[in-house]
């Protein structure tokens, strides 16, 4: 039924984005278009890459899901840039550090939680993200806010060009590490390996993979067109730029791995999900954001990796409540909830800002 609707919806929004945009719609009318297109186009990436997971195994499939879904986050940030608009793109980061370690884990834990009493994930992998998540939210992002209390615009570009570049490096040494020289050798045990030769991907790779190509170029165009919607929406709601880009934003541009983090739970795939959720977290702190502070180079507006101090802590608070809840390998629809409430609280404390 859900995806049903969802394929509706895209077959009327898309067509309504072009025909609004070379038309001049209201903006306000727009930016709901342009959202709930994008949102049901994530569907469509959602379900292709739970097929390619079913392929490739949870790892890659987690992967490539996280890709896709920030390739759409990614796109508007882009635009964003190009727009001057840095203090969006900046809480559009910031918001989807929240979002999958707050709302798509905690949603998650709680959907997969009423269905099963006690659902298991992979502890090493638990272990080894716990320290990449430190080290990339915590360290990288602090960091650049005290050394630049005392420094020049100049100079606080350069010293997030020089963190940005060895994020990246080590993002790609971590895939390296988990895909290549250690792959395998944290496998958990499988206990009813019955299940997985039963269950059968909805759509082939080649399929899959045309639909995350096409779906993609679609949300890209979309994008483009909701950035320039958000000055005027935000002046009609009453929304600041933090708010925008922390909850609207992030929430749109990752319905993707949202949606698909939700099934793989409901389904008791929690490996998945877990590497859908943190895997996004870290490829958002690792490469999304220091890529962006490169592009940023190419445009007159450039960004620096600086966070306005709201922004740090909450991120530091997410990463550690997700941490203590996460590192045992297991978890209940009690420690969703948990997370789910942090993630309003800080919802309503940006609104207000």
């Amino acid at each position: 039924m859900a995806n049903k609707i969802f394929i509706i919806v895209t077959f009327i929004g898309v067509p309504l984005s072009v025909i609004g945009t070379l038309m001049h719609w209201s903006s306000t009318v727009l930016f709901l278009i342009y959202c709930l297109t994008i949102v049901s186009l994530a569907s469509f990436m959602g379900r292709a890459t739970e097929s390619l997971a079913i392929v490739t195994g949870p790892r890659i499939g987690g992967l490539l899901n996280a890709t896709f879904g920030n390739a759409v986050e990614l796109i508007i940030s882009i635009f964003a840039l190009k727009a001057g608009l840095i203090g969006v793109v900046l809480a559009s980061l910031t918001g989807s550090v929240l979002g999958n370690l707050l709302l798509v884990a905690g949603l998650s834990f709680f959907i997969g939680g009423l269905k099963f009493k006690r659902q298991h994930f992979n502890v090493h992998d638990a272990t080894h993200n716990s320290a990449l998540l430190i080290f990339a939210v915590i360290v990288a992002f602090v960091i650049p806010e005290v050394f630049t209390i005392n420094m020049n615009e100049s100079r606080s570009l350069s010293l997030s060009v020089g963190i940005s570049v060895i994020l990246i490096a080590l993002y790609l040494a971590a895939l390296f590490f988990k895909l290549v020289t250690h792959r395998g050798v944290y496998q958990p045990k499988v206990e009813s390996g019955a299940e997985q030769q039963e269950e059968e991907a909805e759509w082939g790779k080649g399929k899959a993979i045309t639909i995350l190509l096409a779906a993609t170029i679609a949300v890209a165009y979309v994008a483009e067109n909701l950035v320039h919607t958000f000055e005027e929406v935000g002046q009609s709601f009453g929304w600041s730029e933090l708010f925008i880009g922390i909850i609207i934003v992030a929430i749109v541009g990752n319905a993707a791995e949202h949606a698909s983090a939700v099934i793989m739970a409901y389904k008791n795939k929690m490996d998945v999900a877990v590497e859908i959720a943190v895997g996004s977290t870290l490829q958002i702190a690792m490469f999304v954001a220091p890529i962006l502070v490169l592009i940023s180079l190419l445009f007159e507006t450039k960004m620096p990796l600086v966070f306005s101090l709201p922004e740090m802590v909450s991120m530091a608070v997410a990463v550690l409540l997700s941490i203590s809840i996460a590192n045992d390998g297991e978890t209940n629809w009690f420690e969703g909830l948990t997370l789910l409430g942090a993630y309003v609280i800080m919802g309503i404390g940006f609104y207000l800002l």
